[in-house]
């Protein structure tokens, strides 16, 4: 059984088209952090389990994974829809890689030539550490979940959090992209959201408090 967990926060605008692409998974839980919008809205018309949580990624997917019923859980945010034929890379994930977590290759619904170059990097990261972000997913059994420890209730870095202690022995890319808004990258620059993303980044493995990285990121 496959739940997906997707955490939001006045998630409106993009969230009805991710919830389409995911209903053929067996569960979808919403997890809310305090919408002031449609969000919760959209997802009890599309069928999927409403979880209400404090704001914050981290407690939020942790409160998602101990709602979730399924032994594989699909973490995803609430702007990244999966390209058709998700569920065809993640059963064969299964079923070839059960000890195994898995991502989705990047992609930003972005025709910038920036996009691609962001796009190639991920990869590289991915392949070279082991180091995928929330905005690829996260596709983990509930044993192997539940033997790193899960989400932490961290306010930033909860993904790279979690895939450190999965390990980059346990990782694999899926053969299946998942697309994800590019509008962060045009509001605060394609060049300066990711230098910020990258010294956020670099400042955790220095072993900065979690708390004053999140006040550099904004």
């Amino acid at each position: 059984m496959l739940s997906v967990v997707i955490p939001t926060l006045n998630s409106e605008l993009l969230l009805a088209d991710c919830l389409d692409r995911m209903k053929s998974a067996d569960e979808i839980v919403v997890v809310d952090g305090g919408s002031t919008d449609a969000t919760m809205a959209i997802a009890e018309r599309a069928g999927a389990r409403l979880v209400v949580a404090p704001k914050g990624r981290g407690r939020q997917l942790r409160a998602g994974a101990e709602a979730a019923n399924g032994d594989w859980l699909l973490f995803l945010h609430s702007d990244t829809i999966p390209a058709f034929g998700w569920s065809d890379a993640v059963l064969a994930h299964v079923r070839s890689h059960p000890a195994k977590a898995a991502c989705f290759a990047f992609r930003l619904a972005d025709k910038a030539w920036q996009a691609r170059m962001i796009e190639r990097g991920v990869r590289m990261r991915v392949r070279l550490f082991g180091l995928s972000y929330g905005d690829q997913g996260l596709l983990v059994s509930r044993a192997l979940y539940d033997e790193a420890g899960g989400y932490r209730d961290l306010p930033l870095m909860e993904d790279v959090d979690l895939v450190g202690r999965i390990g980059r022995r346990r990782l694999r890319l899926l053969d299946a992209e998942a697309w994800t808004s590019a509008d962060k990258w045009r509001r605060d620059g394609w060049l300066r959201r990711s230098a910020r993303n990258l010294s956020c980044l670099s400042l955790y493995r220095l072993g900065w408090p979690v708390d004053r990285i999140a006040r550099f990121y904004g």
